[in-house]
């Protein structure tokens, strides 16, 4: 924070990441409750992540994990989560930092949430229109499928990303936009409209 202003899309993005901190802590101890999954999109270069090299050539961006039926060995810390899942066959382990997360999202309960990755001792700076944006109380709207299309399987545990849902395609409300380029922005709970269920 600089003396001279509050970063509200900061506190706001540390308290998302939290939630999703709290929720995988629940999992670890407890397990999955009823249709609960998770997928969790994350920036595959970002300080902190392990991963096994091969994956890493696979996606060296980003990649979204889905946690549903297979996953063994779930650690939550302050910092992040290491989760064990299998790819190619091959039980493999992965470490992320909640730093990390571009989104995270949890079908079952509708919710949908998108981080900006931060890098540690880095403060984020945003453009102010889209700092503005993001900060503003409105959310976007989207639909049940839009959350499970943002990460859908493409096998072996893991997604390819996808470019986040539109604020107003896809049969969703025409609610306003929050960010400028008509996706919801960082740091956002993307509301869902349970009325417009198939």
């Amino acid at each position: 924070m600089s003396s001279d202003s509050i970063d509200y899309q900061r506190l706001v993005e540390d308290a998302l990441r939290d939630v999703v901190r709290r929720v995988l802590a629940d999992v670890a101890e407890q397990g999955l409750p009823g249709d609960h999954h998770f997928y969790i999109g994350f920036r595959t270069g970002h300080p902190g992540v392990v991963m096994p090299r091969s994956l890493r050539d696979l996606y060296p961006e980003e990649m979204s994990l889905i946690l549903q039926h297979r996953f063994w060995n779930l650690a939550v810390n302050d910092d992040g989560f290491a989760v064990e899942l299998t790819f190619s066959g091959s039980r493999q382990r992965l470490e992320v930092p909640f730093a990390a997360l571009t989104m995270f999202a949890d079908p079952s309960a509708e919710l949908a949430l998108r981080f900006m990755p931060r890098i540690p001792g880095e403060t984020a700076t945003l453009p102010a229109a889209t700092a503005a944006a993001s900060a503003s109380a409105s959310a976007a709207a989207a639909t049940p499928a839009a959350a499970r299309a943002a990460a859908s399987p493409t096998g072996g545990g893991i997604a390819a990303p996808q470019p986040p849902p539109s604020g107003t395609g896809g049969g969703a409300d025409p609610a306003p936009s929050p960010s400028p380029r008509g996706r919801p922005g960082p740091g956002e709970v993307i509301r869902f409209d349970p009325s417009r269920r198939k």
